[in-house]
């Protein structure tokens, strides 16, 4: 069973941490495009009638053994022997996909809009795979030999799990276990001190492990929809270790958790603050430069902060990183892309400015709702059915660490997502400038995922045309978060590079990159090392006379 959790946890991993839920999916918006597909269901009775003439040829087959419906290699939920050898649970198998197939196969061909044809779908997928016989306990082959095996033990310990749920949870299975993880000292514990507070943030210093290091330090701003130390997960996942080991300064953003209290954050709020924490960096360091790295959302955040000190002929950031990110989305990137439209993007303002926030709870329940297979179907089967602990996972532990954001910081992040200010260069003002990436002439480092389906690679490709100065783009083999957690010596490790540079498409630099081993951590801190100054001997305390460190890492505002 340890093979089959680690899967479970790695497969919910990568279907984490998204844009689109900030945006969400409103109900009422999808009943409406479902009332339209049904309208056109008893206006064109013909079209529907033909597909259920399909669907009962296809069960015909299906009772007679002939059907050629057969799972998805790849779907796991299909793995157990039973569904190739037992000719009921294959025929049951069948049915199911037959089903799915042929309404699948009708909805594609209704005369309906785009947009009302992609919520169908959307809701079609999500009411079909509900039905799908591995979420019952008769239907699943592998719940039943457990139960049998446990002589009905498995059933009574999945009842407790989801009364269990019921009481404590938030809508939806456990993902994660827990219990082995404590922030600090198996999780988040690189060794540092906090040495500057304000009310949106704080900045740990963290301590060198060499003796020297280079002067310039390294700034990471982490998203504000999840906690800051996915960099900082387990002590042989750190990317802050790795950067450490290697003579980097290293600072992170830690944002501090907000309430309905601070409602009124927006962006602005956290670029001011921002630009607290880089003078406070510069403090401490005694540089007169710093190189910034934002990550997913966050990269959104230096995006903003590094077109508004360009306006302003601020050259302080020596380079910047970005680790997928998409600062140019458009709808093909994402497969609930399509769902969004105008009046979706006003209804989630509403909700969020009428709540004042939105809840971590709420964020975490719109991602496990836009992949329910990975992220609550097979909760219920590991869980209920089967009668498992969910996987105890750090990455899941992490990403079940939820934050709130505020009404007008999500209202910001709407207005982003509809204006596309960095596509758009010069038609967006934001603190009196207008934004427009092209405007840094600092170098930039910019790496993605290859297989990561949150912020594609090729979307990723996108923000080397909107740079000025000169980038590096980088592709890991691995998908969102399993990029950015591949440190050396991982034997799976490898990614593309491309050293012609970064002229024509995306599909066109593919073609021409080469395929290395190893992780990407290692050319970046190459990269970063050119960028960060001649060496110095290691500073022996956190801090200076004036900012004095206030509590150790990972600082206070991370529990709250």
């Amino acid at each position: 069973m340890a093979r089959t959790t680690k899967n479970l946890g790695e497969k919910a991993a990568e279907a984490t941490t998204a844009f689109n839920p900030i945006v969400g999916v409103q109900r009422s918006e999808l009943i409406k495009s479902l009332g339209v597909v049904l309208k056109q269901a008893a206006l064109n009775p013909i079209n529907f009638g033909q597909h259920f003439f399909n669907y009962s040829k296809d069960m015909l087959d299906i009772v007679k053994g002939s059907s050629d419906y057969t799972p998805h290699a790849k779907d796991r939920r299909f793995q157990d022997p039973a569904w190739t050898y037992n000719p009921i649970y294959r025929r049951g198998m069948q049915s199911w996909m037959a089903m799915k197939a042929n309404l699948q196969n009708w909805l594609g061909e209704a005369d309906i809009e785009e947009l009302d044809r992609a919520r169908a779908h959307f809701i079609l997928d999500v009411v079909t795979d509900t039905l799908a016989p591995t979420n019952s306990l008769i239907g699943n082959p592998a719940a039943m030999k457990r139960f049998y095996e446990t002589g009905g033990l498995s059933v009574v310990q999945g009842l407790k799990n989801a009364y269990d749920d019921m009481v404590n949870g938030i809508g939806i299975p456990s993902q994660v276990d827990s219990k082995p993880f404590k922030v600090g000292e198996n999780i988040a514990a690189t060794p540092g001190q906090v040495v500057f507070r304000n009310d949106v943030l704080e900045v740990i210093q963290y301590t060198p492990c060499t003796e020297e290091v280079y002067k310039i330090p390294l700034l990471v701003i982490p998203p504000q929809i999840n906690k800051f130390y996915a960099s900082d997960l387990t002590p042989d996942k750190s990317l802050f270790r790795f950067m450490l080991s290697q003579g980097v300064q290293m600072f992170a953003i830690s944002w501090r958790n907000p309430g309905v209290e601070q409602a009124h954050w927006g962006l602005e709020t956290y670029i001011e603050a921002a630009e607290q924490a880089m003078d406070a960096v510069m403090a401490v360091t005694r540089s007169k430069k710093l190189n910034v790295s934002g990550a997913c959302s966050g990269g959104i955040t230096v995006a903003t902060l590094l077109s508004h000190l360009a306006a302003r002929g601020d050259d302080r950031v020596n380079s910047s990183t970005f680790q997928v990110c998409v600062l140019d989305p458009r709808q093909e990137d994402s497969e609930v892309g399509a769902l969004v439209s105008d009046s979706t993007l006003e209804l989630a303002r509403a909700r969020s400015a009428a709540k004042g926030i939105l809840s971590g709870d709420d964020l975490a329940r719109t991602f496990a709702w836009m992949r329910p297979n990975d992220l609550i179907w097979n909760y219920v089967v590991n869980n209920y059915l089967l009668g498992n602990n969910p996987p105890a996972f750090d990455i899941l532990f992490w990403n079940n660490d939820t934050t709130n954001l505020p009404a007008a910081l999500h209202s910001d992040f709407l207005d982003s997502y509809k204006s596309e200010p960095f596509a758009n260069p010069g038609t967006v003002e934001f603190m009196g400038n207008m934004l427009d990436l092209g405007k840094i002439e600092h170098d930039s480092f910019i790496a993605a995922g290859f297989t990561d389906h949150i912020t594609p690679w090729r979307a990723c490709f996108r923000t080397t045309k909107l740079l000025g100065g000169n980038n590096e783009f980088y592709v890991s083999n691995s998908g969102h978060i399993q990029s950015l957690l591949n440190p050396p010596g991982n034997p799976k490790a490898k990614y593309f590079h491309n050293l012609g540079g970064q002229d024509g498409t995306a599909d066109e630099w593919m073609k021409g990159a080469e395929l290395k081993d190893g992780s990407w951590w290692t050319p970046w801190a190459a990269w970063l090392s050119e960028r960060s100054g001649d060496k110095k001997p290691a500073p022996k305390k956190h801090g200076n006379a004036k900012l004095k460190p206030l509590a150790p890492a990972p600082g206070e505002y991370v529990f709250g």
